[in-house]
């Protein structure tokens, strides 16, 4: 990649990376009270994560029926409180039922 094109996108990654982080802290000088905002930068992590991974999920297989039944079941799995490796094995089992039911109807 040429300079030109390549030193301007790094100086705005960099920058808009380096604001994200060093602005709350110029912003709130104090030790921060309100439970409001606290829970917002509580959550804002968990947010960030499901908005990249989602989308992933729909198209991760062939078909958008087997994303989404995998999908549901990892919600399911998880909301039930199993772990991780439960969560992981039954997502992966329904995405591929649903994919081999698809199978055999064409």
């Amino acid at each position: 990649m040429d300079n030109r094109i390549y030193l301007p996108l790094l100086a705005v990654s960099a920058l808009t990376t380096y604001l994200i982080r060093a602005l709350p802290f110029t912003l709130f000088r104090k030790k921060i009270t309100n439970r409001y905002i606290k829970a917002f930068f509580y959550y804002i992590p968990y947010s960030v994560l499901s908005a990249m991974t989602f989308p992933a999920i729909l198209y991760s297989t062939e078909s958008l029926i087997s994303a989404a039944a995998g999908a549901v079941t990892a919600i399911a799995l998880a909301y039930k409180g199993k772990n991780l490796l439960i969560v992981a094995i039954g997502t992966c089992a329904a995405s591929f039922l649903v994919s081999l039911i698809e199978l055999l109807l064409r």
